[in-house]
């Protein structure tokens, strides 16, 4: 199993979204960009500490990067994980999804793969595109759930319905294999199409293979289908900045 950006192989998971910005209220956007293109940080980590005591998710959530990343402070992922648990527990999609990688890789707290499936779930009924794509990759596989394709691609759907170009190639396999779905050459011509769109190297190399059992017609049909998709409005929701660690 591999965790999206860092290139192990397997499973494709994803690594925490990690970007710091400048402190913000929900009645106020202070942007410090100055001492953001100074490598200043330090009194970002001041702002962001006062409103992160204050109980704003947002802030508790930055706080997390800043420690995960060591970014303006030490590095310390026990104080990322206890600033992104605060921000979970408050309902925080993003802090909920974070502190799932954090279960799932072990980081200072126990690897425990039904909590992980628990945060991501949580973040991902709100969503959060990356923790519903990991979430079907934990059912899928039947980490911390039952194994169960049907929610797996139930799940893929979701995350590729919002544009995500993996699940998009996860999901037209299923469509091809009849894998928790039922078999349909158009659905997964789609699907395909899409994620090949987007740069999916596999997608590209393998386009004719469902071609081939297609008649022109349904290649239509599908073709049709993925233009009408393309023309939709997409709102994505827990896409960040991701440097690799």
């Amino acid at each position: 199993m591999r965790h999206r950006n860092i290139g192990f192989l397997g499973l494709l998971f994803v690594t925490l979204s990690l970007v710091v910005i400048p402190p913000a209220t929900a009645a106020e956007l202070h942007k410090d960009v100055s001492s953001i293109k100074n490598d200043n940080y330090s009194s970002i980590f001041k702002e962001w500490s006062i409103l992160a005591n204050q109980g704003l998710a947002e802030a508790q959530i930055q706080l997390g990067i800043m420690h995960h990343s060591g970014t303006g402070v030490p590095q310390n992922y026990s104080k990322a994980a206890n600033w992104f648990r605060k921000a979970a527990e408050q309902g925080d999609a993003q802090g909920q999804y974070n502190l799932g990688v954090y279960y799932y890789e072990g980081q200072v707290v126990p690897q425990d793969y039904s909590q992980v499936a628990n945060w991501y779930r949580k973040a991902a009924e709100q969503g959060h595109v990356n923790a519903q794509y990991n979430l079907g990759g934990l059912y899928s596989s039947g980490q911390g759930v039952p194994q169960d394709y049907s929610q797996a691609a139930n799940w893929y759907r979701k995350a590729a319905e919002q544009g995500d170009a993996k699940a998009q190639y996860k999901l037209w396999s299923y469509y091809y294999i009849g894998r928790g779905v039922p078999q349909d050459y158009i659905a997964a011509h789609k699907w395909f199409n899409l994620a090949a769109s987007q740069g999916i190297t596999d997608a590209i190399k393998n386009r004719s293979l469902i071609s081939k059992k297609m008649t022109p017609k349904q290649i239509s049909e599908a073709q049709t289908a993925a233009r009408e998709w393309s023309a939709k409005p997409i709102n994505i929701i827990g896409v960040q900045v991701s440097p690799t660690r």
